[in-house]
């Protein structure tokens, strides 16, 4: 297993459980003690856990993978939610798309046909700017390195002049008590894109759907449809349902 491989599935592990030993993770990768402690070491380095005492702990409840980490996870279940979404187009012919690697997904359906995309998302820009049938507009801001989205007030700013047909919206949590994710800057920014568009798709795997992130998006009755898959607990996709917002579980 290469170190890449290694240090996803850490993290994974530290997104699910909250903590990790350094044995039982020896013996699960297959590589010696040795190994895993120089991979905490790195890991740590980047300030992505913190380690202990035969482990480590990661920083919060709902820990945030940084994008580069998170692609592989949920995968098929990621690419049967961006292909229902591509299909929700309708007459749309300007297209928003916030950050994540759900929406990323939709950017690579979508982008065969002749949009106008509005992106803060460094990868997803970085990807549709080859692309000679679209017209690409990518907000200014910070760089946020977790996600590649650019935040804050200059991103603000792009938005506050364009007017979107419907905007597809990746997010951390998904609840009756709204859209969520991790950084409050990032939200703020997220917020205004969706105040801008005329239809609002959120589109996230079933381990958002009832949970809570540290800032709110927007709430659940600003969003008109849901795409997920279909391991999202039905009692939870019916509190959505009952917040006013159509659920697609594919």
């Amino acid at each position: 297993m290469r170190q890449s491989q290694r240090l996803d599935s850490i993290l994974s592990r530290l997104s699910e459980d909250g903590s990790v030993g350094v044995t039982v993770l020896a013996r699960e990768l297959g590589v010696s003690v040795a190994t895993i402690r120089r991979d905490l070491e790195r890991l740590e380095s980047q300030r992505l856990l913190s380690r202990t005492h035969g482990g480590a702990v990661a920083h919060g409840v709902l820990y945030e993978l940084p994008l580069r980490y998170r692609a592989g996870r949920h995968e098929a279940e990621k690419h049967r939610i961006a292909e229902v979404a591509a299909t929700r187009l309708g007459d749309a012919r300007v297209v928003g798309l916030t950050g994540g690697t759900t929406t990323t997904e939709v950017a690579r359906r979508i982008a065969g046909n002749a949009l106008t995309v509005v992106t803060n998302a460094l990868n997803i820009a970085a990807e549709l700017a080859v692309r000679p049938n679209l017209k690409l507009v990518v907000t200014g801001g910070v760089a946020r390195p977790e996600s590649y989205e650019l935040i804050g007030p200059l991103a603000d700013a792009t938005l506050d002049g364009l007017n979107l047909d419907v905007v597809f919206v990746g997010v951390d949590g998904a609840s009756r008590a709204g859209m969520t994710t991790h950084h409050e800057v990032e939200a703020h920014t997220n917020r205004r894109m969706i105040e801008r568009a005329r239809r609002v798709v959120v589109v996230c795997d079933a381990s958002k759907i009832g949970r809570a992130a540290l800032a709110v998006i927007c709430p659940a009755r600003t969003v008109d449809e849901l795409i997920t898959d279909t391991t999202a607990g039905e009692s939870e996709l019916a509190a959505l349902r009952g917040a006013g917002v159509r659920v697609i579980a594919v």
